[in-house]
């Protein structure tokens, strides 16, 4: 089972992954995950993404599909796989497309986890994390015992930079902009299944399961 992960930043993605990932004994994969460990591990791939990465700039779309390729053909990868934040455009996705085609294979699902603007705002600008021993709290959702304080370790919580208010609703402008379209992409192909990233993730994952196993 191939699974590409869609949806806006803080929607949830990650979360609902990562439990369909034990479910089904697939592993969930992201790009971030890739680059670092073919930076760590020095292969030719990776030199060639640390090049880029060390003067700041964006992968490029090519190198960065080569990456997924050679990951997704690992012998762990042989039942499925879900991939999380990858790809993020539409010539991503037509390389990922492309890519697979000449394996004479394709995605199987492309799942879309909707949740409003407002509430990824709300979700993400109130989530605090502990520096010291990586905790994280939410201010509504998910308060510490003591305010501000972690419950494990007692360092004082931070928001991370990327958390905060103006930055969410940067890369929500991003999302709009260059990954939203992906949707239509794969509506296009028949593969889009929606998923809700308000509701608990073992209910969505428990009512995914009837969905991907209905149509397997």
């Amino acid at each position: 089972m191939k699974i590409v992960m869609l949806g806006a930043p803080g929607a949830g993605k990650g979360t609902i992954a990562s439990r369909l990932s034990v479910k089904y004994g697939i592993p969930h994969i992201s790009t971030g995950d890739i680059f670092r460990a073919n930076i760590k591990n020095g292969t030719e791939l990776g030199k060639k993404a640390k090049f880029y990465m060390d003067q700041g700039l964006l992968v490029p779309d090519e190198l960065t599909c080569d990456l997924v390729m050679d990951r997704i053909s690992q012998d762990d990868c042989k039942k499925g796989f879900i991939l999380d934040g990858f790809p993020r455009t539409i010539p991503q996705a037509e390389a990922l497309t492309d890519a697979l085609d000449e394996k004479d294979e394709q995605m199987d699902y492309a799942l879309n986890v909707i949740l409003s603007d407002d509430k990824i705002v709300k979700r993400m600008s109130g989530r605090r994390t502990c520096p010291k021993c990586g905790a994280v709290y939410h201010i509504v959702t998910l308060p510490p015992k003591k305010e501000g304080i972690c419950d494990k370790c007692g360092s004082a919580l931070v928001q991370r930079a990327d958390d905060s208010e103006e930055t969410v609703k940067k890369r929500l402008e991003v999302y709009h902009e260059q990954t939203e379209p992906l949707i239509e992409y794969y509506h296009r192909a028949g593969i889009i299944v929606e998923v809700s990233g308000d509701a608990g993730a073992d209910q969505e994952v428990d009512r995914l399961s009837e969905v991907l196993e209905d149509e397997e």
